[in-house]
This record gives C-alpha cells, sequence and structure tokens, in this order.
C-alpha cells in the first residue's frame, strides 16, 4: 500500500484553524462493489484509471502518444477545479496524481490541461470555416531599427564548470555556456543573460523520436543543446557590442517536476552562479576561460537577462532575488550580488506564481501561435505589475501573431535542431488552423519567427543596457515597426515608464453602462470571457485557484451606438504632464469596425471629447489567445484648451459608434514620451515555506503555515486559503512588514491512530501593493502515520447452482479514514471446465469488462481485472458474480479469483480462490 497525498489545490478554509483529519465514520455493513466509475451511471472517461498498490490510489491517465516535454504544467482537473500536477512517467505518455481526497464516484467532467487547453480531447471536427483572418496592416517603420547587425567583430566559444548542487534537487546542476561576444571592443560591455526553456533533455543520434528527460544521459545518447538555440539571438547583440551567454539547465528540467514552484528558484540559483563567475572573471581575468579572456570585458553593471518558456520565469526570480534576497536555506546562490540586472526580456514565459518584480524593466514577447504556454499568461509580467511600486519600469508585452513557441530556439525547431524537434502548436491536414498551421497567411516561417524574436530582443537591449530611447516606441505601444522584423505582424502595449493617473477597474472604481467583470471566475454571468467562447485571453490566464480577487476589467456590449460607459475612479486622478489618454482595449477576433468616442470629466463636472478611436481585432481561432489588449491613444490637447483641469480627472467615458459589438477595457493612462530612470523600491518580500508533521496517536495539537516576511517597508499581499477538500478558497488582504507574523493561519492536526492520507493546508500569496512575493505557496503537510489495514480476500458463496450468485469479500482488519483501493484478477483454472463468458450475466461483464459474452470463451479471457473499493468507515465489500441458469447440460464449472498488484500480477504471499458452480439438475 503507498499512503496516498490529500490533493488541496483549490479549497476553502476558515482563515483561522483549519481542520485536521477527517472524524471516522460508523462501520457499515458489507456493500457490493460496482464497476468503477466517475458516476453512478458513467464509467470514467477513456484514458484513465485509478491505480495504486493496495489502500493508497492514483488517478493515472495515458495518452494515446507522448506528450512533449514542455514549459507549461501538465494539470488535472475536474470541471473548473485545479486537482493537481501529476507526476510523469518516462514514457512521455503516463501521468500519475495521488489522489486521497476526492472518491473516484465524485470524479466528473475528468480534464488533463496544459496552459489552459484540453490535453485529453480531440479537436473540435466542426466542418464549418470561418473566414481566413485579416493580416493586420504593417505599422509604421521606426527612425531607428535595432534588428540590423553592428560593426563589432565577434568571438564564439564555451565553457563547462564543475556542476553545482542546488537545495531539493539530488542530481548536480551543469555550469555549461555558450559566449558570443565582441572581439577588440573598447571599454567594458553590456551583458547578456539567455536561459532556455524546459525541453527534452536527451536524444539518440540517428532516431526520429528518442528523446527522454533524463539527467545525465543514459549510455548511447546525447545531450540536446538547448543552450546553443539562441546562437543568431547573440551574434546580433555581440555584433552591436553586448556580451551574451547562453547556459544550460538540462538537470533542472530533468528534476523541477518534483520542485513546488516548477524549478523557478532553482533556475534563478542557477543564473546568479553564473553571474558570480563572470564578476569573479572580472576581478581576476587570468582566471576566466579562454572565450571569456578573448571577448571584451562584461560590465556588470548593466545586465539584461533574456528567458524564454519556464527560463522567462527563472530570470524573473533572479532579478527579483539580486534585489530582495529569498531565504537562504532554499537558496542555491548565497553570495553577494556584484551585479546590476536592468532589464529583463521574457520570451514565451511561464509565471506560476505571477509574481513579476515592479520594479525591474521587461519585455515579453507572447507568441501568436503558442502551442505550448497556449493561455500566454506571460502577459502577467506587465498586468500583475500594477500599482504595486512605482511604477516607472517600462513593462511591455510584444503580440507576434504567428509565432510558435518552439521556433524562438534553434534547437528546437525542425530541420535545424540536432535533437528531433516539432511545430508545437501541430497541425491537422483535415482541419488547418486558420491562423496557425503552416502556409496559412498569418503563419510565421521558422526563420521569420527567429528574426522577429532576434529583433525585439535587441531593441530591449538598447532601451534598457544603451538607454536609447529612440527603440522604445519600438515597444511601449507606440504603434512602430522594425523593417528587419518583417514580414512579422508585431503589436505592443505597455503600462509603466512615463505613464500617470490610471483608470484600473481593480482600484475601486465604479461602472456605469457596462459590467464590471472578473478576470477568474466560475459563473459565468461574473467571469470577463465565457468560458464557451473560442479562443482565450492573456488577461484572464488562471493562477492557483478558481476564483480570484482584484482582477478585473470593464465589460462593454452594446445592440446600438449612442450609450456611454462610464468608469469613475475611486478617487480624482492627475494626468498633469501627459500628452496624451492611453487606453487599453480588445475586441473580440477578426472583428472590425469596432468605434468609440472618448471623453473625460473633471472634478468641476467639465466634460471633454478627446476624439474617436476605430479597431479591428487579432487574428484568432479558438485555439489561440487572441483576446489581446491593444493600445489605443488620444491627444489630451483638445482638453486642455477647453479648460479640463487635468490635475483632478473623475471619470472616463467610452461611447460605442459602431451599431453593435463586444469590449473589455484593461486600464488607461496618461502618457508621455521618454524612459525614466528606475529605482527599486526598499520592499517587503514574502515567501511561503512548507512544514511537515506527523499526525500523532492522540491529542490537538496546533501548527502554523511558516512565512518568512524580510527586506524592508510595508506593504499589502492578499492570501488565499485553500480548503483541502472542498474546492474553493477563502482570500484576505494582509498588511505584511520584515519580522511581523501578519500572515497566520493555524492548523489543527487532531492525532488518530485509524489509517488515512496525508493532508496539506496551504495558502497562496500574490503581491498587491509595495510588496513582492518569492515562493507564492506552501503549508502544512500533515502526514499519516498509522499502519496500512491488512486486507483479505475470503469466500462468501463459492459452490452455488446456476443462476445463483457467487460472493467474495474483501475485507480490511479496520476501518480507515479514506477510500481503500484493491484489484483483483479472474485468472485461468488449473483443472476442470472454466466458466464462460455465456455463463454469467451479460450486463455484469459489460459493466465490469466493458466486454460482451460473443464469441464465447472463458471468463479469464475477459478482461476481468477490477478494482474494489472499501469506503471510508467500512471493512469490507462484496464482490459479486451473477450466473445464468441454461438447459444446456454441463459439468461442473469453475473461475479462479486473485488480489493484484498495479501491474495485474497475482500477489505472491496471497492464494487464489476459486468458485465453483454445479449444473441445475
Amino acid at each position: 500500500m503507498i499512503r496516498a497525498r490529500r490533493i488541496c489545490v483549490t479549497a476553502v478554509a476558515v482563515l483561522a484553524a483549519l481542520a485536521g483529519s477527517p472524524g471516522l465514520a460508523q462501520a457499515q455493513q458489507p456493500r457490493t462493489a460496482g464497476p468503477l466509475s466517475a458516476t453512478d451511471d458513467q464509467p470514467l472517461p477513456r484514458g484513465w484509471r485509478i491505480d495504486g498498490e493496495r489502500g493508497a490510489r492514483e488517478l493515472v491517465w495515458r495518452a494515446p502518444e507522448a506528450v512533449p516535454m514542455g514549459d507549461a504544467r501538465v494539470e488535472f482537473r475536474t470541471g473548473d477545479r485545479l486537482l493537481g500536477v501529476p507526476r510523469p512517467a518516462k514514457d512521455g505518455r503516463t501521468f500519475r496524481l495521488p489522489l486521497a481526497d476526492a472518491r473516484p464516484t465524485r470524479l466528473t467532467d475528468l480534464q488533463v490541461t496544459a496552459a489552459g487547453r484540453r490535453l485529453d480531447a480531440a479537436q473540435d471536427t466542426d466542418a464549418s470555416r470561418p473566414p481566413a483572418p485579416r493580416v493586420p496592416a504593417p505599422a509604421p517603420a521606426n527612425d531607428v531599427d535595432p534588428g540590423r547587425p553592428g560593426s563589432y567583430r565577434t568571438v564564439t566559444g564555451s565553457y563547462d564548470l564543475a556542476p553545482v548542487r542546488l537545495p531539493g534537487f539530488a542530481t548536480p546542476v551543469e555550469m555549461t555556456a555558450e559566449v558570443v561576444a565582441p572581439k577588440n571592443a573598447t571599454g567594458s560591455r553590456p551583458l547578456a543573460l539567455f536561459l532556455h526553456g524546459r525541453h527534452n533533455t536527451c536524444y539518440k543520434p540517428g532516431s526520429e523520436d528518442d528523446v527522454t528527460g533524463d539527467w545525465p544521459c543514459a549510455a548511447g545518447y546525447k545531450p540536446i543543446p538547448s543552450h546553443l538555440g539562441y546562437l543568431r539571438d547573440q551574434r546580433l547583440l555581440a555584433s552591436q557590442g553586448y556580451v551574451t551567454v547562453s547556459i544550460s539547465a538540462n538537470s533542472i528540467n530533468a528534476q523541477d517536476w518534483e520542485a513546488e514552484d516548477a524549478g523557478a528558484q532553482a533556475r534563478s540559483s542557477l543564473v546568479r552562479q553564473h553571474l558570480a563567475r563572470w564578476a569573479d572573471w572580472g576581478a581576476h581575468r587570468s582566471s576566466a576561460p579562454a572565450v571569456v579572456r578573448a571577448a571584451a570585458k562584461a560590465d556588470l553593471s548593466r545586465v539584461l537577462l533574456v528567458g524564454h518558456s519556464r527560463g522567462g520565469e527563472g530570470v524573473n526570480r533572479a532579478a527579483m532575488d539580486s534585489l530582495y534576497p529569498p531565504p537562504a536555506a532554499e537558496d542555491g546562490y548565497r553570495g553577494p550580488v556584484r551585479w546590476k540586472v536592468r532589464g529583463t526580456v521574457l520570451v514565451g514565459p511561464t509565471i506560476f506564481g505571477q509574481n513579476p518584480v515592479a520594479d525591474v524593466p521587461s519585455v515579453t514577447l507572447l507568441p501568436g501561435c503558442d502551442g505550448d504556454v497556449s493561455d500566454l499568461q506571460g502577459e502577467d509580467f506587465v498586468d500583475g505589475t500594477r500599482g504595486v511600486s512605482r511604477g516607472a519600469a517600462l513593462h511591455s508585452a510584444v503580440y507576434v501573431v504567428g509565432a510558435n513557441h518552439n521556433y524562438f530556439n534553434s534547437e528546437w525547431t525542425p530541420g535545424e535542431a540536432q535533437a528531433p524537434a516539432q511545430d508545437d502548436f501541430g497541425s491537422d491536414p483535415e482541419q488547418p488552423d486558420p491562423v496557425c498551421s503552416p502556409g496559412a497567411a498569418t503563419r510565421l516561417t521558422a526563420a521569420q519567427q527567429h528574426k522577429a524574436g532576434a529583433t525585439y530582443i535587441a531593441a530591449a537591449a538598447r532601451l534598457f543596457l544603451s538607454g536609447d530611447d529612440r527603440v522604445r516606441p519600438l515597444l511601449d505601444g507606440s504603434g512602430k515597426r522594425a523593417p528587419s522584423a518583417d514580414p512579422a505582424r508585431v503589436l505592443t502595449h505597455a503600462v509603466g515608464g512615463r505613464r500617470s493617473g490610471g483608470f484600473l477597474p481593480d482600484g475601486g472604481a465604479k461602472v456605469t453602462g457596462a459590467r464590471l467583470c472578473s478576470a477568474v471566475d466560475p459563473d459565468p454571468a461574473v467571469a470577463c470571457l465565457d468560458p464557451e467562447a473560442p479562443g482565450s485571453s492573456p488577461h484572464f490566464a488562471q493562477w492557483e485557484t478558481g476564483k480570484e480577487t482584484g482582477r478585473s476589467a470593464v465589460d462593454l456590449k452594446w445592440s446600438a451606438p449612442g450609450r456611454a460607459a462610464r468608469i469613475t475612479a475611486a478617487k480624482p486622478l492627475s494626468l498633469r504632464g501627459s500628452q496624451q489618454l492611453a487606453l487599453r482595449v480588445f475586441v473580440p477576433p477578426n472583428t472590425t469596425g469596432t468605434k468609440f468616442d472618448v471623453a473625460v470629466t473633471d472634478s468641476s463636472h467639465r466634460q471633454v471629447t478627446l476624439g474617436r478611436v476605430t479597431m479591428a481585432g487579432l487574428p484568432g481561432s479558438r485555439y489561440t489567445a487572441s483576446y489581446w489588449a491593444q493600445e489605443l491613444r488620444l491627444p489630451l490637447t483638445a482638453a486642455a484648451r477647453a479648460g479640463l483641469d487635468l490635475r483632478h480627472v473623475t471619470s472616463l467615458d467610452l461611447t460605442p459608434r459602431s451599431r453593435s459589438g463586444r469590449a473589455w477595457l484593461m486600464d488607461a493612462w496618461g502618457w508621455a514620451p521618454g524612459t525614466p530612470a528606475v529605482k527599486a523600491a526598499a520592499l517587503p518580500r514574502v515567501d511561503v515555506g512548507r512544514t511537515v508533521v506527523k499526525e500523532g496517536d492522540s491529542g490537538t495539537r496546533t501548527y502554523r503555515v511558516p512565512v518568512k516576511i524580510s527586506g524592508h517597508g510595508s506593504g499589502q499581499v492578499r492570501v488565499y486559503v485553500l480548503d483541502p477538500g472542498s474546492g474553493r478558497a477563502e482570500n484576505r488582504l494582509v498588511t505584511v512588514r520584515p519580522g511581523s507574523h501578519a500572515i497566520d493561519v493555524p492548523v489543527e492536526v487532531k492525532g488518530d491512530t485509524t489509517y488515512g492520507e496525508d493532508v496539506q493546508h496551504d495558502i497562496a500569496v500574490k503581491a498587491v501593493r509595495s510588496s513582492v512575493v518569492g515562493k507564492y505557496r506552501g503549508g502544512v503537510t500533515v502526514e499519516n502515520d498509522d499502519p496500512e489495514p491488512v486486507i483479505t480476500l475470503s469466500p462468501v458463496a463459492d459452490r452455488v447452482t446456476e443462476g445463483e450468485t457467487l460472493t467474495w469479500r474483501l475485507s480490511i482488519d479496520a476501518p480507515a479514514t479514506v477510500d481503500i483501493w484493491q484489484p483483483v484478477r479472474v485468472l485461468p483454472v488449473t483443472e476442470g471446465t472454466e466458466l464462460s463468458t455465456k455463463d454469467v450475466d451479460p450486463q455484469w461483464l459489460r459493466d465490469w469488462s466493458g466486454d460482451v459474452p460473443d464469441p464465447e470463451r472463458r471468463l479469464s479471457d475477459a478482461s476481468l481485472w477490477v478494482w474494489l473499493n472499501i469506503p471510508p468507515g467500512s471493512t469490507s465489500v462484496d464482490f459479486v458474480v451473477p450466473t445464468v441458469r441454461d438447459q444446456v447440460a454441463e459439468p461442473t464449472e469453475s473461475m479462479r479469483l486473485a488480489l493484484t498488484d498495479r501491474n495485474a500480477e497475482p500477489l505472491p504471499d496471497r492464494p487464489a480462490l476459486t468458485g465453483t458452480v454445479l449444473d441445475r439438475p
């Protein structure tokens, strides 16, 4: 029996005390076992099963083919409830989740998702095809094009240092990197560090698809050099005078499924380990590897971190850890910070913690055809920074129409990679996607995509490291394009920089003429986007809970023009010094001609119409996250001429002028050109730990969720307390200060001597104002410390006449507080005549094996391997085999039944039992 861990990802709990193990129910009379099912009348979906040895159980899903090792987390869900993150098997097809909380009779609407997309359901085969999406018109060219190579000659080489050990990772992590740098450049040059994402780690040369997630690689296999996939980006930057280094993280990729934060802290530690070596080499150049000595000296006061996929979340955490140190026990680098991160570039990133660093400028590339991190959750690197700190750091989102996830890395690109590679979006020749299938007018080739990616990475380097404000219009929603990225259609929006004021739906605004909606809510009447809508929105990507507080938008829907939607700020806003009003608005994909008049009102009730905007939706399909906000700007000159008090603006009006339509407003700001200097605020940092305790045999003990609050100053975070059983969460806003115990969640544990499951009592934390959150989730795990029940199988009626029922009883020696699952299998008889498929009730046979009586064959050939369940509080369950009476004279017949392991092999220490059926005289 394997001890199972209770699933507790989404839940409701009181914020004071959390209950311990559930009480023991009264023992019941033996019940009759029924077929394993999700409901009383519907079996588990194809591909799913309950597995496990004896009392413990796992929910297992087996994919029809291997699921590529990617960056999005594979998650099990039941409806809108997150059950947990399963453990992948080496075959790439099997995923196992310890499951002790939800009984199978409650596992309805089972789903396997990754970044919001279904992995266990076939694509919609609706033959109706929407019209070909419109390709956005090219924007005007910017004055400066960062995609053009510079004049520097370059040097390329690698280094391979001794591996390092990181907390929580059993296997050491490689310190391998590829350097491309300017040669013979004068002075110190800025440093750009690249970190790849989660991908297969090893491959067998000569094979078409033999890849693994092992580390180190087995004999006959070679490492997949994911860190070499950014060489074109590195060469472009190096030609422009930047030192670049791309680091390998295969060991982390092979182990991060075990990390509660999916490896974010480990990746941060690895990044800072490399930066520390570069700091050492800068001080003692003779100790540096040859390629570093041959390169221009790196200026570590100007560092850009570039991360792809989970590498994006990793470099975000590295930027955070460089400003706000993490708890030493969980950190893999504990030395001094001898560098300054000036900005980050996040390419198709994950952000499971939704914890961006507000005071470090960022550029996030969002691939419109991302088939891996398909919900484009990286949008939170922009949205999640609003109102958190000073707001001076520019946070840009760059939406690349037609780009997939993998092609930003040449080692993940078919035809370029050393190892097997694929298009992550996938393609069905019978049902081509109108936006993303290869050959579609909007889909980029690998070469086009990589060129666009390199151009916008170079734009970020030029803005953040060199301070060249001329490239800012490529990134901040100003609607300019870099010709080097052609023919890619690239749209941008941003927050921060020289924006001021801010109509934020989350800030207590009052809305009339429209609906204030919630980004994440299970109620369609409250949620911003109907779950049945084709496609999804990056702005509404889900986090740890099925319902969130403080993530809102304004939903406008009209069937006739003229009715204004008004957003009234909680207090007057100042737009003084702003040149334009910048709105972030999105409309449904593939729509055209949406028009608004935009007006503002001051505290003296003077209203001025700023002008009219017209917009069209992005190219989209049911498989893309194309509900994405575009930045619209209107000059404030009319307001100034009319005498509007821009220091006290109270409301914003949007009046539809198109006949009908739908739109969502994310926010609106005063905008002015320029890129201000950024100084990181001194903020408190919150990290949630985990305490593991034994339940004990008696008495009640109270434990507290371990939370460390470090740093400086005070701020606010939102704390979600997750209940281990109900599938809901409660939250509260908490003010935190270093060293305080403001986040105080007690957990009451009642000892007993009854076998049960491990129970996790978790919390999740998100920054709201003047704070940062590192490890965002943790809690108290209560381990069962009682012995497993002894399971026996015994006959109740094992000698019957045809037409009667054979019965065996599965028993345990003491009740448990959890379901006990045990498989049994019908084996061939060793002597005499065996019962056939026509000797038992045909409906029983269909229910238990999915088989039919014809053609008649031995009962042991009918796939009768079944799982029996003893529910909590009970001590036994009966397995019955109803036989049928016929008119044929037959000899005495029999069947054998045995307890088995999870692989259907009979347990060696438990004899098989025989049931005999006599012919009716």
